[in-house]
Parts: structure tokens; sequence; C-alpha cells
């Protein structure tokens, strides 16, 4: 059972002091047969007082307000926690039997949740791929594989080419993401095909492996097996999830899943610092880790009004950097 110290910091700064900023956190693990958090420090700009609540899908929730003019504001969160490897599906279930399964839970609560689709107009196209005859003529296990691996398969994985913002049409046709996207693009597919399917937020912590997402909040999906339950599949590196990933939420998208938002009063300008460094310690107890940590910046400029720009140009601007180097 591997040992896990994850250290990750959001750090807001401000071109002018704001005021009465609220906030909501979904940085507190999920805890279950799968995952046990030994310990979490969570350090605020301001030290506001942290209400924890769960929401509709069994999530910890933090909310807090910091009234008093600040030009930054800073969440560091430190969490200790072990994981444990997943039993997978044996798969010995007659194939008809299991998809006969999923029809009958279609309104099923809370399956009815993770099966409702997000409209766009590409989804025509997406159906196209889900609607083909051989996905069903193998297990409802077989089938979100082989869609993990479609998306694996089909899409680049560039990290900045995306935001929060970014439409799902958009993504369709750059053909192109990071995790989020790749997440949000299987969530389509699976749904498509009636196969109840969720998605998760986390981190991914790399051993001796190289998996993409590191340094950085990772996602994910939970796909329902039938007769076994919600298994995770990482589309982004084309796999099982197992002990080396950790759940921080579940929804049925990242707009219920974000690790960090909120709102404030004052200037719009503002730049948005992420960190999230992974100590593995295989079970040994840790040195103390603020000492150890230094965690991997992602900065983020935001426009005057809040929002972020991404576009196809700035696609093909990183391509044509990376042909470059590699001449």
């Amino acid at each position: 059972m591997p040992r896990f110290i994850i250290h990750h910091i959001t750090k807001y700064t401000y071109a002018e002091p704001v005021r009465d900023s609220a906030n909501q956190i979904m940085l507190m693990p999920v805890k279950d047969e799968n995952q046990e958090v030994q310990s979490q420090r969570l350090t605020i700009t301001g030290e506001p007082h942290v209400q924890i609540f769960k929401d509709y899908y069994g999530n910890e929730v933090g909310s807090f307000m910091n009234i008093a003019p600040h030009k930054e504001l800073v969440i560091d969160s430190i969490i200790a926690v072990v994981t444990k490897a997943r039993i997978f599906p044996p798969d010995d279930v007659p194939i008809e039997q299991q998809w006969e399964h999923l029809y009958q839970i279609r309104y099923v609560v809370p399956f009815i949740d993770f099966l409702k689709q997000e409209n766009f107009l590409a989804l025509g196209e997406v159906k196209k791929i889900a609607d083909a005859g051989f996905y069903k003529s193998v297990s409802v296990y077989v089938a979100v594989l082989q869609l993990t691996e479609y998306v694996y398969q089909n899409f680049k994985y560039i990290k900045g080419i995306t935001s929060i913002e970014t439409t799902l049409d958009e993504v369709w046709e750059l053909k192109a993401g990071v995790c989020q996207d790749f997440a949000h693009m299987l969530l389509v597919t699976l749904r498509l095909l009636g196969i109840p399917a969720r998605y998760v937020s986390g981190y991914v912590c790399p051993s001796h492996s190289d998996l993409r997402g590191e340094g950085a909040t990772h996602a994910w999906v939970e796909a329902y097996i039938p007769f076994y339950g919600w298994l995770g599949f990482d589309p982004t590196n084309n796999c099982i999830v197992s002990e080396l990933h950790v759940r921080l939420a579940i929804g049925r998208s990242f707009n219920d899943c974000s690790p960090v938002k909120g709102t404030y009063k004052g200037t719009a300008k503002q730049s948005l610092e992420v960190g999230v460094s992974v100590l593995h310690e295989n079970g040994i107890e840790s040195r103390e880790v603020a000492a150890i940590l230094t965690p991997q910046v992602v900065t983020i400029k935001f426009n005057e009004d809040g929002s972020i720009n991404n576009s196809y140009r700035k696609y093909m601007e990183i391509i044509q950097q990376q042909q470059q180097q590699q001449q």
C-alpha cells in the first residue's frame, strides 16, 4: 500500500486590493475502502474559518470568506494518504445480461445523473463512433477499455491549449487538450452507449512510471460496470485507475469538482499560480513535509475581464514549435 504526501498550493495575485472574497474548495480527498486519509493541513491567507459540508454526491466541500482587503490569496494543502489496490471486475456475466442491466437502471438514482448528456454541435459526429456496432458486441468492461484507448489515441495531450472555459466543440475540433478534456470526451462516448459515467478530480502519483498529469490536479472517469460497481479509467494515460491515483471529488463534470473556485469584489486583473508536488513513500514515515516539497508552479494569466484566451491559432503555434524542436 503506497503512502503519498501531496502538497497542493493555489495562489491568486491581484493588481489592486480586493475584498469580500468568497471561496469554495474541494481539496479533501475521498475516504473509502480504497483510500485512507491519514492527515491534512490546510493553510489559507487570513486564517478564515472553513465550514465543511457534504454535497449531493458525497464530496467534502469547504467554504470560507476573506473580508479584509488583500492583494494575495494562498490556499496551501498538505495531505498524507494511503491508497489500496483495486480488484478488477471478473467480467464473467453474459454480455447480453450486462447491457440489459444498464438498460434497466437508466432511470434509477443515482445513475440517471451520470447518463445526462451535454449538448454540443458535434454530438452527432461523436454518436457515430459510439454507435459502432462492435462496442455492444463485447462486455461493458471491454467497451469502456476500448473507448478509453480511442480517446487516448485520437487526442493529443498539449498543456496550455485549453482552459476551464474551453467547450466540448472546441476540444473536438482541436483533437487536443489536457486531462480534463480527455475525461469529458470519454464521458460523452460512454453516456451515448448508456454506460453511467462520472467525472473524477484528484492527483496522479507516479512512482517509477511516467504518467501524464503529474505536477497538477488530474482528472479521469469512473464508469459503472454491471454487477461490479464503479471503476476508474484514465484516458489521458490509457490505463485503469490504480493505487497511483488519489481521488478528491466526483461529479457529472468538471463544474461539480473544481478544486478551487470563488468570487470577490475588486479589480478583474489577476493571475493564478498552481503547484502540486507528490512524495511517494511506500508506507515509510515521512520527514518534515514542508521542508521537502517544492511544488512545480504552473502560471495562468487572466485578461482584464477575468477570461483566458485559447484558440486554434495557439494550437498551431504550439505544433510548429514542437516541429522546430524536433528538426
